[in-house]
Parts: C-alpha cells; structure tokens; sequence
C-alpha cells in the first residue's frame, strides 16, 4: 500500500469515526491506536501512554489551564457584565453605540480569556437582552456577540495560538504580538458594521412609526450625567490592569507565556475577591470546577491530537502528503487559497485546536518552502479559523448563543453572523496586500529574525 493510499484511508477513517457522534478526542485516539495496531510494530502500542506523555511535556501547554483559570475567574463573576455596562455607558450617544460597547467588550474580555466560547458566553449573557431591550433585531444581537466572541483566539493571550507555536515551533511572544494589529482590524470592522447596521434599523423603525406603526425602543433615548459616567470608570480600571499587568510581564521579558499565564490567573483571583467579594469556597468552587472541567476537555483533544500527528508522521502519511502539494508546483498565493480553503472546510467540524494539531504537519512545509512567514501564516490561519466558530453546520459560538438566548431562532443567528463572516474574509484579503498589518509590531518590538 502506498504512503498515499494509506493517507487517504486515514482520512477516510477518521471521517467516518467522527461523524459516528463520537467526542473529538476520543475519535482521534481510536483512529491512531487502530493504525498503530494494523500498519506499526506491535510494540508500537505499549508506548502509547509514553509517546502522549513526551508530545505533551511542554512548557507552553501549562499556560493553558491557567489562562483557562483566568478566563473562568471574569467569566464566572459580575466582573464581565460590570465591564459591558461601564463601555455602553460612555458610548450610548455614538449610532449603534451598544454594539460598539459589546464589540470593544468582547475583545477586552478576550484579552484576558483567552478563550472564544467564554468571552461570547459572558458578554452575551448581558449584551443581547441589553441589545434586545433596545430594539436591536434578534438576528443582529446574536451575530455581534457570536463574531465578537470570536476575538478570543486572536487576541493574546490565545490558547490557539500556544497551540500554533507548539506545532510550528515558533515563538509564542512574536505570535501574541502579531494577533494586535488584525485583532484591531477585526474590531474595527466589527464596530463599523455595528454604525452602518444600528442606522439601518433606526431608520426603518423611524419610518414604521412615523407611517403609524408602533413606536421602537430604538427611538427612545438614554441619558447619562457625567457624573454617572465617571462613576462607572472604576468598574473599568481593574481589567485595565490586569491587562497591564499581563502584557508587561510578557513582552517586558519579565516572564514567560507560561509564568504569564500563572500571574494573569492569580491577578484574575485577586481581582475578584477585592473587588467583588469572590473568595469563599463555595464562590471559588464554580470557577475552579469550570478550569478543570474546560481544561481536561482540551487538554485531552490535545494529547490525542498529537498521538493522532505521530501515527501520520510515522507511516509518513504528512511527509508524503506535503510532497504531493510541493509536487503540484502551485504559484505561491494558489497555494495559500488552497490550504485555506482546506482549513475552512475542515472548519465545518472540527474545533480549531484540533484543526491544528491534525494539519500543521501536513501545511506548514510547502508553505515554509514557499517562502510565507510561518508566524504571518499563523494570524490568517486564525483568522480563517475564527469565521469557523461561526459558521454553519457546526459554528461553536452560534450554539454558545442559543444556549444564552434560546428564544432566539437558530436561523436568525445563522443569518446576523453571515455579515460577519464577509468583514473576516475582507480581513484576510487586507492581511494578504498588507502583511505588516500582522508582522510589523512583533518585527518593531522583537526584532526581525
């Protein structure tokens, strides 16, 4: 059997196994030790639980239980809704002001979780009835928080992108570095297509009522004393430094991603048991109980994952595909169209963590050879990976969504996230003409290597 007769039936397998219904992690597990049994030495299996435990042994994948503890510390707390309220307040006069709030709320949050279905979840739980109270359309509410949610695999600290440097072996500093300036660009679409929309709507309830149609909460008017806005700034100041704090101890060279992490987490904590009195056992126990419980999850995808990459690495089933795509003698950008193509396809199904972990052997030599900046490469495989989160069949943060707003139907969040889709696929065309957009913040900051 060729090397890739045996890559196609892989696949195949894998597929199959998947759409069985059974978990992710799982799935890959029982796709690599069955090829293990069938195509490698029958020694090959008493090494199993050795090859998981050498894959993993790395110090970057600490970071993420921690980040993860970060991220369930704001989520878990009123430290989430307190942010939300503070921004709208400041931004109610602005058209479309409380989707702007929610967008900048989203990447904030994002900024400290690290996490896309956390930052969705905790913002949305107080946006959308906010958004909903104010006239927004159902379908408009759900999309904003769904794409915004999606910040927290671009904004660092992402566990995705730890995930990336682990399997391009890059640098994690360069690559958190890199997500600011297209997560900027990303949140600046977002807030745009929040004015254009909000107006849109404003304008039709406006012609609704004057043509004798009930009167919109969109037409009512909110006013906030100064005073009331200043009071607000506190709720603020903690996130700020906390983010402060995390990103001088990262790129001040004070600390490593994974001790970051651990500095970010116990911020988190403190955080929320001065300022929100969250420090009893029994507060502390849905927080601790919702790290753990995330964390085995992913960590298991992970390990799985990486059991999954050595099987095709050993058969050469990722060595024999990568020679095939170099072997095609693919112009450079059709190259990139077709990998990212791939990539969203594999988006319909998979969860980006594994996503990674299944093609980085596969993607990332002809793309090295090509001559694309791998660390570049990783901000628009994110990206394309984030439209992924929302996306139908399976888009994570769509069903995140209807588990917080189940009154709202599934096809109006499917349609209020398809304008979003389009501003991430603007976004990946601006990072392709403009690739310091990604690398020219880490190349200022880092130096050029």
């Amino acid at each position: 059997m060729t090397d890739l007769t045996l890559g196609a039936l892989y696949g195949v397998v894998t597929l199959i196994v998947m759409c069985s219904g059974m978990p992710i992690a799982f799935a890959l597990g029982v796709v690599a030790v069955s090829f293990m049994y069938f195509f490698m030495p029958s020694s090959s299996l008493d090494t199993v639980t050795q090859n998981v435990y050498e894959e993993m042994a790395s110090i970057t994948l600490l970071s993420i239980p921690l980040f993860i503890l970060k991220g369930a510390a704001i989520g878990k707390s009123p430290a989430g809704k307190d942010l939300y309220s503070a921004i709208h307040t400041w931004l109610h006069k602005v058209p479309g002001g409380l989707g702007i709030a929610n967008v900048f709320a989203c990447a904030l949050f994002a900024a400290m979780a690290g996490s896309s279905p956390a930052t969705c979840s905790a913002i949305g739980s107080a946006g959308i009835p906010e958004m909903r109270k104010r006239g927004y359309s159902p379908g408009f509410a759900a999309g904003i928080i769904a794409a915004g949610g999606t910040l927290g695999i671009l904004l660092p600290p992402s566990i995705t992108m730890i995930l990336y440097a682990v399997a391009a072996e890059q640098s994690l500093g360069r690559l958190f570095l890199a997500g600011i300036g297209p997560g900027v660009l990303l949140v600046a679409l977002f807030a745009g297509y929040a004015v254009y929309r909000a107006r849109k709507e404003y304008g039709m309830a406006k012609a609704i009522y004057e043509a004798g149609g009930d009167k919109s909460p969109y037409l009512e008017t909110e006013h906030f004393t100064l005073r009331e806005k200043v009071e607000m700034l506190p709720r603020v100041l903690p996130f700020i430094v906390l983010l402060i704090g995390v990103m001088v101890a990262l790129y001040g060279g004070y600390a490593t991603p994974s001790e970051t992490a651990g500095l970010g987490a116990m911020l988190a904590l403190v955080l929320i048991a001065v300022v929100y009195n969250v420090w009893r056992p029994k507060d502390l126990a849905p927080i601790l109980s919702s790290t753990i419980k995330e964390s085995t999850m992913l960590l298991l995808i992970i390990g799985m994952s990486l059991l999954y990459s050595y099987v095709m690495s050993y058969l050469h089933i990722s060595q024999s595909a990568a020679q095939w795509v170099v072997d095609m003698h693919l112009s450079r950008w059709v190259l990139l169209s077709v990998i990212l193509l791939m990539v969203v396809v594999f988006g319909f199904f998979l969860p980006p963590v594994s996503i990674i972990l299944m093609t980085a052997p596969i993607i990332l030599p002809p793309l090295k050879e090509a001559g694309f900046d791998l660390i570049w490469f990783g901000i628009v495989m994110t990206v394309v990976m984030e439209m992924g989160l929302i996306h139908p069949p399976v888009g994570l943060n769509i069903f995140v969504i209807k588990n917080i707003a189940p009154d709202i139907p599934l096809k109006d969040v499917i349609w209020g996230v398809m304008p979003f889709l389009g501003l991430m696929f603007v976004a990946v065309v601006l990072l392709c003409l403009f690739p310091s957009i990604a690398t020219g913040l880490p190349d200022m900051m880092m130096g050029a290597k």
